[in-house]
This record gives structure tokens, C-alpha cells and sequence, in this order.
């Protein structure tokens, strides 16, 4: 039986995050095949992380920059280890090297952080995307992260570009993977025009993009409201700050709703998504979200990005704010638009998300890579160099740490 062990960055919240869902797929499928699978983390419980022992996944706490891992290794000895996020290769990739050499390790980047971080720096700065703000030290250890392990799973099609075409990545070191829909399950009837009200948005306002949605929102309601007195705009989201509730105005109808139970019923009560996304990277779960649930969805070109190429958006993609508060007028009012933009849906969820297609592609993928492991690990000589150099200092940094923690 092949043994996986998942080494996670946070404990899975599925409903609190894209990431989490995705984890979640991920860990689902390797059970499906019989493997065994263990998710460790070093990262303290949470109010919303799934119970793991329901899903048939044993779970262990780990502790950074500690021996005590070596040892967990050597007892558990995975045949594969996936890594979630670069920072968790960092901390104990070289662990994994030196106790179990000949697992095929995998790193799961969610989205590339590097290039969120670039994105936000420059939007800060009210200022176009420049080779400086990619080219950061966030870069240069994500990239080692990702030449350092055999396989990178990329989220989006935009970055898998991004990373062959500008930092010249050996396609055979990715997979792309976008989120996995079990098809079967997404519901063939929602709510329809008549029976929903009301405009929504949702994410984990610890994620800074959805943070920054929110303070977009504040500017971008007020010109919809003006048209249309009556609607509201619904914001939930888990973990909500008070600088987030201090928001929350009746009188405006804009409301922070906060954590909910349940996304896919607060999504089909609503008539329309709005997500003026302003940075980030990977692909967005809440535009996913809305696909399933037939609710059309109005978005930026960040928002969209990696998500669609030659079908059509259920819904309308934008970077003006004038014409971003037109076509949510417009899909909110005329229940001909709406109906035509919620048919695209089902369309562009099955051309690119089929969850059987798309784990079966991955496990194909893993099974070639485990057969042919010495080889594929002899071309790609620049994550042998990194791992000769750059883990040796990380390496000796650990157990400096570890040495003066002793102490």
C-alpha cells in the first residue's frame, strides 16, 4: 500500500477557503485509491478545520526546526509527501531528503505566493506590475521550493504560462490542476431569477485580496445602490476582524454577514456575485462556488484569470468601475441577461473542472513519475544543485534554531 503524507501549512477549512476545498480534494482522491494518508501540520488547531478521522485520514501535530520529525519519518516512511506551500518544502524538505530519500515529494502551491506579494505591492503603490516586484526574494524561494521537488502542482493556467515562459520552469516539473468538481454532485436546478434577491460576495477576510474586495465594494455599492434603493449586498466570510464588522450599515444595506454554515445555500439565495478582485493569483473558489450554484457572477480580469479561455464567462468580466456597476445593474434587472449568463455555467464547469478527469490526469502523472523517478530526477540537474546548496542552509538554520531553543 502506498503510504502519502500530506505536510500541511494550516489545518484544512473547506469551509472557510478555497485552499481548504482543494486540500480536501486532493486528500479525498489519494484515499479513493487505497492509499494510506496522514496530514501533518505544525499549525495549532482551528475552529473550522474538518474532522479528518471522519474521512478515514489519520493526522499527526509536528513541530518546526525539531529532531523529533526525523524520527516520525523513519517510522512512517511515505512513499509520497506533499507539501503545502512552499514554506512547509522549506522547513522540512530537507528532513524528508535526508530520511527518506526516495519518496516522490510533491508541492502543492495553492497559488503562487510570489506573485500575489508582487501584485499587492504594486497596487499599493497605485502602479503597473514590474519585473522588480516579480523578480523578489519571495520569488527565488518559491521557485527553488518548486525546482527542489519532483513534481509542483499549479492551480492556474495563467501561472503555469508564467512559469515555464518567464522563469523558464521545466514543464515536466509542474501539473497543472485546477479545482476538482464532482460533477455528478453539483445540483442540475437552483433557485431561479424570481426566487433570489440580493447581491453577495464571500472569502476569508484573513486572505488580504478579500480584504481588499471588501474596502473596493465600499467605494463600488453606493453607485449600485443609488440605481437599484432596495437590493443589499451580503459579505460573509470566516474569521471576520472588527475593522470588517465596524463596516456593517443597515441603512445602506451593506451588511457583513460573517461566517456562513453553509456557502453554496447563501450563493443560490442570492441573484448575482460580485467579486471586484483586485490582486491575488491562483484561481478564485467564490467564482467557482458561484458556477455551481448558478449564480452569475460579475468580476475583474484578475478575478477571472486562469479560469476560462475561450468560453464565455457566466456573467460579465471588468476592470472599470463604471462599467462594473452597469453590468450588475443590468444582470440584477433583466431576468433575460441573467438566465442567458447563468447557462455559461455549466458549460465552463464542465469544459475545465470535471473532478474525474482532472484526478485521474493526476494520478497519472504521480504513477509515470514514480516509475520513472531516477530519471526524471537526472534531468532536472537544477533542483539537484539547489538541493545540494540551498537545503544545506536551511539545514544548518533548523537546527541552529532547534540548538538554541535546547538551550
Amino acid at each position: 500500500m502506498i503510504k502519502v503524507l500530506v505536510i500541511g501549512y494550516v489545518w484544512p477549512e473547506p469551509n472557510s477557503s478555497a485552499a481548504g476545498t482543494h486540500m480536501m480534494s486532493l486528500l479525498r482522491l489519494y484515499k479513493q485509491q487505497g492509499w494510506q494518508v496522514e496530514f501533518a501540520t505544525p499549525a495549532a488547531p482551528s475552529d473550522h478545520m474538518i474532522d479528518l478521522t471522519s474521512e478515514g485520514i489519520t493526522s499527526k501535530q509536528i513541530t518546526l526546526n525539531c529532531d523529533s520529525f526525523d524520527s516520525y519519518l523513519l517510522e512512517f516512511q511515505p512513499d509520497i509527501v506533499m507539501f503545502d506551500r512552499f514554506m512547509m518544502e522549506e522547513q522540512f524538505g530537507w528532513r524528508v531528503e535526508k530520511n527518506c530519500p526516495d519518496a516522490l515529494k510533491v508541492l502543492d502551491t495553492e497559488d503562487l505566493q510570489f506573485l500575489r506579494n508582487a501584485r499587492h505591492q504594486a497596487h499599493k503603490s497605485e502602479r503597473a506590475v514590474t519585473q522588480t516586484d516579480l523578480y523578489s526574494d519571495l520569488a527565488k524561494r518559491e521557485i527553488a521550493a518548486i525546482l527542489r521537488c519532483d513534481i509542483s502542482l499549479i492551480i492556474s493556467t495563467f501561472e503555469m504560462e508564467l512559469l515555464t515562459t518567464r522563469f523558464n520552469i521545466d514543464p515536466s516539473l509542474l501539473h497543472h490542476l485546477p479545482f476538482m468538481v464532482n460533477l455528478n454532485q453539483c445540483p442540475t436546478e437552483t433557485k431561479d431569477y424570481s426566487q433570489r434577491q440580493h447581491f453577495m460576495t464571500i472569502g476569508n477576510f484573513r486572505h488580504a485580496p478579500n480584504w481588499d474586495t471588501v474596502l473596493y465594494l465600499q467605494k463600488i455599492w453606493p453607485l449600485i445602490r443609488k440605481q437599484l434603493p432596495q437590493a443589499e449586498l451580503h459579505i460573509y466570510g470566516s474569521y471576520p476582524p472588527p475593522k470588517a464588522t465596524a463596516l456593517n450599515n443597515t441603512k445602506t444595506g451593506f451588511l457583513i454577514k460573517g461566517w456562513a454554515e453553509d456557502a453554496y445555500q447563501v450563493m443560490e439565495q442570492s441573484r448575482i456575485c460580485l467579486a471586484p478582485i483586485r490582486f491575488g493569483a491562483g484561481i478564485k473558489g467564490k467564482l467557482l462556488d458561484a458556477m455551481i450554484m448558478q449564480t452569475p457572477s460579475v468580476t475583474t480580469s484578475v478575478g477571472s484569470e486562469g479560469m476560462h479561455q475561450d468560453e464565455v464567462w457566466p456573467g460579465y468580466v471588468t476592470d472599470n468601475i463604471d462599467n462594473f456597476v452597469q453590468a450588475a445593474v443590468d444582470l440584477y434587472t433583466q431576468e433575460s441577461l441573467w438566465f442567458e449568463a447563468q447557462q455559461h455555467a455549466s458549460t465552463l464547469l464542465n469544459a475545465r473542472y470535471d473532478g474525474e478527469v482532472l484526478g485521474q490526469q493526476w494520478l497519472d502523472k504521480l504513477n509515470h513519475t514514480l516509475v520513472n523517478m531516477a530519471e526524471h530526477r537526472l534531468n532536472n540537474f537544477t533542483g539537484a544543485m539547489l538541493k545540494h546548496h540551498s537545503m544545506a542552509s536551511t539545514k544548518y538554520m533548523s537546527q541552529w534554531i532547534a540548538a538554541k531553543n535546547a538551550k
